[in-house]
């Protein structure tokens, strides 16, 4: 299981993936937003995903994001 945590302090401003959906390494799972820029969140590793934030929500740095199974 691969955890995918973010970075930095951001809001998640769109979420590109659904709960569940298969992916792939690389592939961008959420776009977070922080001073004005948009950081795509990717996959760290292949399978399916269990998204941990939604749309509109503020995230701390090394808060997790999703997992990929």
């Amino acid at each position: 299981m691969a955890e995918v945590r973010a970075e930095m302090v951001a809001n998640v401003w769109k979420v590109v993936v659904a709960q569940g959906d298969q992916v792939a390494d690389g592939d961008t799972l959420v776009i977070l937003e922080s001073m004005k820029m948009e950081i795509p969140v990717l996959a760290e590793g292949s399978g399916t995903v269990d998204l941990k934030v939604e749309e509109g929500q503020v995230v701390q740095e090394g808060d997790l994001i999703a997992t990929v199974e």
